[in-house]
């Protein structure tokens, strides 16, 4: 049979290397694909939200199976568009891919459904979000609620703290410092439209950046969710979901932040580590029956049934785990390590997704690696922020000649034969090993044979997995 994937990143090469493998799959196709998927299947030069060209590429070299990588083009209803042309295709429909489009609407269905998440708050007018960030901020003058900017008191800043005088008495009183917040733009923003915010100056600006100055797009922009930022250690969990059956995958751990020990802005992610220990039994637990169950039924009742990947992003707190976010596809980079350790034949689990014969994995399970497996995500310089495309990229042949190593390219693409950067996150360099430890040390070794001009990485990858938390080195 012949299969593709529709995509360009890391995710999309990990799923045709993987795709590739299965006995059943003459050859894989990729749209439009990087130099890596070149490399395992075929390039077509077809973007991800063109669903007609697309479409008829399928039905011209009758593709029996195509698998979508990205959020953008399910969001967009891609899998409607191929539904309506009676082609198998794996992925939730537009309606159920709004647990990941919409923070509003995963947010709603959570707290409908009695999902645990952060304390929250929707906005579609950034007056209406300013005021709600200074109500957090207040003081008591003669148990009556004063709030920022405090109108009418007089107002002291020394060493941080904030302090203000009773109208009466002359009294100093400090002012509690406001509760942390998470400003969260509601549509689709490339994993770049979360601020977790120190304190109101940050919120504001959040707002601001989403609302107003619309650099996530004025679509995403358009309404804003606000949350209490929550404390413990983040944990991204994906299942399979397929009517009434929730089959989980092995917890892995991302790793947001730009620089080592979680340092400097969000980005798409730098890199992630599978299993992560973080995840116990019990944690797995109250993961499927508080989370994945419920949430599942919600969708379900209101007739909207979720059909495909449902990544949940967890924060794991002392009260258990909280959902941050809904993704409704692969992760990335968290499907490079899964995949690495992937026994089971991919095409069988996506076709008994698809047919909804998914509960014939409940009683053998899937067939894993035991091995665990580490990625460490090459950026270029100034990733998330502006960076430089078309540098050579050297040292590929080399360090995937290491034992247990796969490179999954992201961006890169071919300049007249030579593999060129063509995006912020450039490589995923993937390695097992026989323990976590081992796994990171044959990771860290590819990566040190490759290079490109700015290349930057953090070399803290799966650290936590050893210590419990981020080491800066």
């Amino acid at each position: 049979m012949k299969v593709l994937v529709i995509g360009k990143g890391g995710r999309e090469h990990a799923l045709v290397w993987k795709l590739a493998q299965s006995p059943r799959v003459e050859r894989v196709y990729c749209a439009p694909g990087n130099a890596g998927t070149a490399q395992e299947g075929v390039n077509v030069p077809i973007e991800v939200n063109d669903f007609e060209a697309l479409s008829d590429f399928v039905q011209r070299e009758q593709i029996k199976l195509t698998v979508v990588g990205p959020e953008e083009p399910l969001a967009g209803g891609i899998v409607d568009h191929f539904h309506a042309k009676k082609l198998r295709i794996f992925g939730p429909s537009k309606e159920a891919a709004q647990l990941e489009a919409s923070k509003v609407f995963a947010k709603k269905i959570m707290q409908h459904a009695y999902v645990p998440t952060a304390d929250f708050a929707t906005f579609d007018h950034p007056d209406l979000a300013r005021n709600y960030v200074y109500s957090r901020e207040y003081v008591l003058i003669d148990n009556v609620t004063r709030c920022y900017p405090f109108k009418g008191l007089e107002v002291l800043e020394e060493g941080g703290n904030k302090y203000v005088f009773h109208p009466t008495t002359g009294k100093r009183m400090r002012v509690p410092p406001p509760e942390p917040l998470v400003v969260k733009a509601d549509g689709l923003a490339a994993g770049k439209g979360v601020f977790v915010c120190n304190g109101t100056a940050d919120a504001l600006e959040a707002i601001t950046r989403i609302m107003t100055n619309e650099e996530f797009g004025q679509q995403a922009g358009r309404r804003i969710v606000i949350e209490k930022r929550l404390e413990g250690e983040e944990l991204s969990l994906l299942a399979v979901v397929a009517g009434r059956t929730i089959l989980l995958l092995p917890p892995t751990q991302d790793h947001k932040r730009a620089f080592a020990g979680d340092a400097g802005p969000n980005t798409g992610g730098m890199g992630a580590y599978c299993p992560a220990p973080l995840a116990n039994p019990e944690i797995l637990d109250l993961a499927s029956r508080e989370i994945f169950v419920p949430t599942v039924h919600a969708m379900r009742r209101r007739h909207t049934p979720f059909r495909g990947i449902l990544y949940a992003g967890l924060m794991v707190t002392p009260n258990g785990p909280r959902v941050l976010e809904f993704n409704c596809r692969f992760g990335d980079p968290e499907v490079q390590p899964l995949l690495m350790r992937l026994k089971t034949d991919l095409v069988e689990l996506i076709e008994a997704t698809i047919e909804d014969r998914l509960d014939q994995f409940e009683a053998t399970g899937l067939e894993w690696d035991p091995r665990p497996a580490v990625c460490v995500v090459l950026a270029s310089g100034g990733y998330p922020e502006k960076f430089e495309k078309g540098l050579p990229i050297s040292g590929l042949e080399q360090a995937a000649a290491l034992p247990d190593v796969k490179i999954f390219h992201a961006g890169t693409r071919l300049d007249r034969g030579t593999v060129v950067t063509d995006g912020g996150r450039v490589l995923g360099v993937t390695a097992l090993g026989d323990t976590l430890e081992a796994a990171r040390a044959r990771a860290y070794e590819a990566c040190s044979l490759i290079h490109f001009k700015n290349m930057h990485y953090r070399r803290d990858i799966g650290l936590k997995g050893l210590t419990g938390k981020a080491v800066d080195r």
